[in-house]
């Protein structure tokens, strides 16, 4: 689907700046290159429909089916399958983060996608059950979904509506005037394609630079952290080898199917899989990158009670996963 995008990079970087293949800058440089052209694209197609849907579906409907209460939490286990079906990494997961938070849906319930959405993907199951069997491949997506689903009720039972940014709560206050004249207009979609077309720019506007700067980071993590840096500290006689491997994960940015291929040569190297499995979901679900493009839906203080409940949770998930394998 993007191998347009890679061609390009190749492009830029091979044959216009004539940069030599395995260098630090020239895999970062690819990488910037790559992960920029292809998260703007999807962060402008995702904004542009989810102002389509919200045009169309009535705000209080939405948030009071998702808030009803003998859903008994089913509301959580569904905003985690669809995050299952979205092949999105970290970053690119965030728009519908927006789309989601700007449709009423409740604070909790977008959590649970946004931690399920990077790590549980097809493409993420199609190399997991190439590299380590379909048992395996099983367990992984079980808890990938737990994963989600039991960090969308603690966080919503934490109350955190207070701690998202301003810009947020306007954003959600002018989806509310605008659903409000879309209905009482009975427009036409293209009477409301300007209002839906103007909402994708501001929101666009407000994000893009966060993408950038993140991407940017991402793009020296790949290209510059030497191989074989993590292995020394996630051996089998480390007790707490599956805390580091998680923390460790934080700083790096990849997406499942990049960092599948790394846990293989981890394992190949007698890392415990569960060590492994807990390292690639801090790659792809606690992100730095993911990190600055939280901050501008998100203060400090939300964003590091996000990450503290999802790396208590991927932590418990790694020391699991070595219990049973």
């Amino acid at each position: 689907m993007f191998d347009w995008i890679v061609r390009m990079a190749d492009w830029i970087v091979y044959d216009v700046l004539h940069l030599r293949q395995g260098k630090h800058l020239t895999e970062a440089l690819h990488f910037f290159i790559y992960d920029t052209v292809k998260i703007l694209l999807l962060l402008f197609v995702i904004v542009f429909l989810m102002g389509i849907v919200n045009s169309y579906f009535p705000i209080d409907k939405v948030r009071n089916y998702l808030s009803r209460k003998k859903l008994y939490g089913l509301e959580y286990l569904m905003a985690s399958l669809f995050g299952v079906v979205t092949p999105f990494c970290s970053c690119s997961s965030v728009p519908l983060f927006i789309g989601f938070v700007k449709g009423g849906i409740p604070l909790g319930v977008t959590f649970a996608f946004l931690v399920t959405s990077p790590l549980v993907n097809e493409v993420a199951v199609g190399l997991f059950l190439g590299l380590f069997g379909w048992k395996t491949t099983l367990i992984y997506v079980l808890s990938g979904i737990l994963l989600g689903t039991i960090s969308g009720m603690i966080l919503q039972r934490l109350r955190l509506e207070r701690y998202l940014t301003p810009w947020v709560k306007q954003v959600l206050t002018n989806a509310q005037r605008e659903q409000d004249a879309f209905v009482a207009g009975k427009q036409t979609f293209k009477q409301r394609l300007p209002i839906i077309w103007q909402e994708t720019r501001n929101i666009l506007k407000g994000v893009v630079p966060y993408v950038i700067v993140g991407i940017a980071i991402g793009g020296l993590m790949h290209g510059y952290i030497p191989e074989g840096f993590f292995e020394r500290y996630m051996s089998k006689s480390n007790i707490f080898a599956v805390p580091v491997a998680t923390l460790l994960a934080v700083p790096m940015y990849s997406n499942a199917s990049g960092i599948l291929p790394v846990v293989q040569v981890l394992v190949a190297k007698g890392i415990p899989l569960g060590t492994a499995i807990a390292f690639m979901m801090g790659v792809v679900g606690l992100s730095l990158p993911e990190a600055m493009l939280l901050k501008k839906v998100m203060t400090f203080k939300l964003i590091g009670i996000f990450f503290g409940v999802v790396t208590l949770c991927i932590i418990i998930s790694g020391y699991i996963f070595n219990v049973i394998f």
